[in-house]
């Protein structure tokens, strides 16, 4: 009897010991099983079809000759906008560069490199600040826009006046609590085809007192020298 219980210690060791070694064989670091046709020396099985990837995430991709963007306006007064610009995200909440008001970057129209952001505070803010930063802008830039909680209190009619001449349609009539996306440029001669205004109205608002995020992606044709 003695003998015949180590026989069979021996054959689970053994067993273990197979198994074990089976799986350190036909299994990878990452836990992930050979195909049997690959274990038996056939052709492996062909690779999936990965999706297509574009930049920022868009629907398309957009030609060689022209820049990819999205940008994605504040919710409410809760969650910030973010832009993202040649599939990098140039302002947002991880970034740290938005509040509320008008969040404005400027990017070059030829080489696509990031310029200066802007925030813009346009309940209680100075609009000066943001005057002075649209009248600095220079022939050729991009100008991209997201409004987060109110973009329009302090708005006057000269602030107004350089936005239309960047392109927007919707800056004259822009509002208490609406929201706003826009993307222009300084020299601009017709009005911008990116350009999303959505009325704060108590009766059609998302959120209470204020509209729906407001999302808009395409892309910008290249500034040739």
């Amino acid at each position: 009897m003695r003998w015949t219980g180590l026989i069979r210690i021996a054959a689970v060791l053994f067993s273990l010991g197979t198994t074990w070694l089976f799986v350190q064989t036909y299994f990878n670091t990452s836990w992930k099983v050979v195909s049997l046709r690959s274990w038996l020396g056939s052709d492996p099985d062909p690779p999936k079809t990965q999706p297509l990837r574009t930049k920022c995430g868009n629907q398309k991709s957009c030609p060689e000759s022209s820049f990819a963007f999205k940008v994605i306006s504040g919710a409410a007064n809760v969650v910030g906008p973010s832009m993202c610009f040649e599939n990098t995200i140039i302002m947002s909440g991880v970034k740290n560069n938005i509040g509320r008001g008008l969040n404005i970057a400027l990017v070059n129209g030829t080489n696509g490199q990031l310029m200066k952001t802007g925030v813009f505070d346009m309940y209680s803010g100075d609009i000066k600040l943001l005057l002075d930063f649209l009248k600095a802008i220079q022939s050729g830039t991009i100008v991209i826009v997201a409004s987060y909680d109110d973009p329009a209190t302090k708005l006057n009619d000269e602030a107004r006046k350089l936005f239309t001449s960047l392109g927007s349609s919707h800056a004259s009539k822009l509002a208490f609590r609406d929201n706003w996306n826009f993307v222009g440029a300084k020299g601009l001669k017709n009005e911008s085809p990116f350009e999303q205004h959505l009325k704060n109205e108590a009766a059609k608002n998302k959120y209470d007192g204020w509209p729906e995020v407001l999302e808009m992606e395409g892309c910008i044709p290249k500034k040739m020298d």
